[in-house]
């Protein structure tokens, strides 16, 4: 039978996660990034921590080295654009170039395309679709008009918002992990007035995971605290007392 600190250890294991946004127009400021937000809060949700998240250009080494990386430190890598039919689309090249693979046509996404397209005649741009890293997976075949390619442990989003989300709803059961615990405190306070109080809380709880977000010009409070754990019973026993720490009539509202 496990112990108290023993369960609460086996609670704080966790599937990590790394971002990488791919593309031109991103850093340019022609496309604003909504990916990676979407992503984020559907990974906190499942119970994933997401580490790390960057946004770079279409360049060859620099998605392979990229994603190279992201693969070696963390559990799971998820990459957004690229993966069209223009010059510019070379992800499936970065990616297969920085986990040493070779790219190949894969037969069942060229006999989609051609199915797609059976009206009208294709060109190379358009089968270079059916390009994937060598031993790549087709996942969500389904129930996907184009399936998820995932490499390892890479998985492979199109750009457009609408289909990233799409293809991610119907992979992110695979991801749950055990959930996290939120409390959320609202005050009238100023955060360096609570400032001691939050140390403090921290002091007691190390493993909490605290936030502090001032908010300006906002009638109803001045400082959002949220306080999360993977631990339930972790994060009430910090909440109550941060609680007994703010001053009487400091909290405006909590939630959770």
């Amino acid at each position: 039978m496990l112990g108290v600190e023993e369960s609460r250890q086996e609670l704080r294991k966790e599937l990590t996660a790394g971002i990488v946004i791919i593309g031109n127009e991103i850093l340019s400021g022609k496309t604003v990034d909504s990916n990676s937000s979407f992503l984020a809060r559907e990974l906190r949700a499942i119970g994933v921590t997401l580490r790390q998240v960057i946004v770079i250009p279409d360049e060859l080494d620099l998605i392979g080295n990229t994603v190279r990386d992201f693969h070696e430190q963390f559990d799971l890598v998820f990459t957004s654009g690229g993966v069209g039919p223009t010059h510019d689309d070379i992800t499936m090249e970065g990616v297969a170039h920085g986990l040493g693979r070779r790219v190949i046509r894969h037969p069942i996404l060229e006999g989609k395309l051609r199915e797609y397209s059976a009206s009208r005649a294709t060109n190379d741009a358009y089968m270079k679709m059916a390009d994937v890293p060598e031993g790549a997976e087709l996942l969500s075949l389904d129930t996907l008009r184009f399936p998820t390619v995932k490499i390892k442990n890479v998985y492979i989003l199109p750009g457009i918002p609408e289909i990233l989300q799409q293809k991610f709803l119907a992979l992110k059961d695979q991801f749950v992990s055990s959930p996290y615990y939120l409390k959320i405190i609202y005050t009238n306070q100023y955060e360096s007035g609570i400032a001691a109080y939050l140390n403090e809380t921290l002091e007691h709880y190390p493993e909490l995971l605290l936030g502090s977000y001032p908010k300006m010009n906002d009638p109803e409070y001045r400082v959002k605290v949220t306080l999360e754990s993977k631990d339930q019973t972790y994060v009430e026993q910090a909440f109550a007392h941060l609680m007994n720490l703010l001053a009487p009539g400091g909290v405006v509202k909590t939630e959770g």
